[in-house]
């Protein structure tokens, strides 16, 4: 494996995050990390899921593509490497986001989305 990888994350659609937060917290155990009424970030000993609102209409569905964050320790590295083999174009990356991140996304065949953070 990688050794630049450092954890993958599933996003998850949610109609309601307050619901949906209080579900995992009192179900599964996890702990709410940082969340408003769009976000939340929940997390279990080593295991973190995040969740993301979608308003289950058909402009923007709960079904449909998938969504995974994949940490690494090296963002640049996979950036290049991805911009040689032309996965992405050079406009991709984005530093220094509002939740402090420098990051990157691609779609595979299935409109699932995969982010490098």
């Amino acid at each position: 494996m990688d050794k630049n990888i450092i954890e993958i994350i599933p996003v998850l659609p949610s109609e309601n995050i307050d619901r949906d937060t209080a579900w995992y917290v009192s179900k599964l155990g996890f702990e709410v990390v940082w969340s408003d009424n769009m976000y939340a970030l929940i997390k279990k000993e080593t295991i973190s899921v995040h969740l993301q609102w979608h308003a289950n209409t058909s402009e923007d569905p709960l079904l449909g593509g998938s969504l995974i964050r994949i940490l690494v320790k090296d963002i640049y590295s996979i950036y290049q490497d991805l911009l040689n083999k032309k996965s992405i174009s050079s406009d991709k990356l984005r530093l220094n986001t509002p939740w402090n991140t420098h990051e990157f996304g691609i779609f595979d065949l299935n409109q699932n989305a995969i982010f490098f953070v």
